[in-house]
């Protein structure tokens, strides 16, 4: 299994309807709305590098809304 965090920043009036969009979408487990310097996590689980490769790239950022992205590879969990 392939984790990753996904931070983004969305125009103010879409980060509703944007989070929403992402929540639904298979292989996203959880998003959350966030203070700071990103408007929106998503929490990616999916079986492959590939896999993360498309939800990323062919459907994530096709979003209406998202301005930028930066995606962070999970190495391993330390929790449980």
């Amino acid at each position: 299994m392939v984790t990753a965090l996904v931070l983004m920043n969305v125009d103010r009036d879409k980060i509703n309807a944007a989070a929403d969009t992402l929540a639904d979408m298979p292989g996203i487990s959880e998003v959350y709305s966030l203070a700071g310097r990103y408007d929106l996590v998503a929490v990616i689980r999916v079986p492959t590098n590939e896999a993360m490769a498309a939800l990323v790239t062919d459907r994530m950022l096709k979003v209406p809304g998202i301005q930028s992205s930066e995606t962070l590879i999970a190495f391993r969990a330390h929790s449980h």
